[in-house]
C-alpha cells in the first residue's frame, strides 16, 4: 500500500492481478567491496539453496565466506551440503535489521518499480527482477549493506 497523487475528486486506478505466482531471487553481497552474485529460482527450499551455494562457493572459491542468513528452514535444514569456504552465520530470530540482504530487498522494492506494477506473467517479473539486479553497481550495494558492525569487525 502506498499514496499517489490524483485530481480532485478524481480516483487512482490500478490494476490487480488475477492469479499469484511466486519466484525467489537468492543473493549475497561483500558490504565491504559490493560483489555480488544472484540468481533466481523456481523455488525457496533445501535443493534451491544448494543450487545457489554451490555457485556461491564456486564463483568465490579464492575467498573465506561468512555469509549472515535469518533462520529460514531452507537456510538451517539437514539436508545441506557443508561448503569450505562459506560459514553461515545464522541471526537472531525476528531481527531483519541486522541482516545485510534485506537492506538489499528493501532497495530494490523501492527502485525497482515494483509498487503498484502488474505484471501479465512471472517472466515479466523476473526479468523486471534481473534488470534492477543487474543495474546495481559496487558503491550502491556497499553504501546499504555495510552496517557498522560489518564495518568494525573487517
Amino acid at each position: 500500500i502506498c499514496s499517489c497523487w490524483v485530481p480532485p475528486k478524481g480516483r487512482a486506478i490500478v490494476g490487480n492481478q488475477l492469479i499469484r505466482e511466486y519466484t525467489y531471487a537468492y543473493s549475497t553481497v561483500c558490504p565491504g567491496t559490493g560483489e555480488s552474485f544472484s540468481l533466481i529460482l523456481p523455488y525457496a527450499n533445501e535443493s534451491c539453496m544448494d543450487v545457489f551455494m554451490e555457485l556461491v562457493s564456486k564463483e568465490f572459491k579464492e575467498y573465506r565466506i561468512i555469509m549472515v542468513m535469518d533462520g529460514a528452514s531452507w537456510h538451517r535444514g539437514d539436508k545441506l551440503k557443508k561448503w569450505e569456504n562459506i560459514v553461515p552465520l545464522f541471526q537472531p530470530p525476528y531481527s531483519p535489521q541486522v541482516n545485510p540482504i534485506e537492506s538489499l530487498w528493501h532497495h530494490i522494492r523501492g527502485k525497482g518499480k515494483f509498487k503498484n506494477a502488474t505484471f501479465h506473467s512471472l517472466g515479466e517479473v523476473e526479468s523486471r527482477l534481473v534488470e534492477v539486479i543487474s543495474k546495481l553497481d559496487k558503491n550502491t550495494l556497499k553504501s546499504i549493506t555495510l552496517f557498522n558492525w560489518i564495518k568494525a569487525a573487517i
